[in-house]
């Protein structure tokens, strides 16, 4: 069993927030796949930027705001 870093992005509404977690790999066929803690951090995240919580969020995460480019 090998662990690997990765930047999973977590999109809602305006915001972005960049979650670091571990994906864990192995020789299975549901490789690579995250821990159960990972995958709560996951969520955790998402209801924060749901509820518009940034303090909760940021605590967990890096969190951005989107702007759209006029052109």
């Amino acid at each position: 069993m090998n662990m690997r870093k990765k930047t999973k992005y977590i999109h809602e509404g305006q915001l972005v927030a960049e979650v670091d977690v571990e994906l864990i790999v192995t020789d299975d066929e549901w490789s690579p796949y995250l821990s159960l803690q990972d995958a709560y951090k996951l969520d955790d995240v998402h209801e924060a930027l749901r509820r518009g919580d940034l303090e909760c969020a940021s605590k967990i995460a890096r969190v951005f705001t989107m702007q759209p480019i006029a052109i």
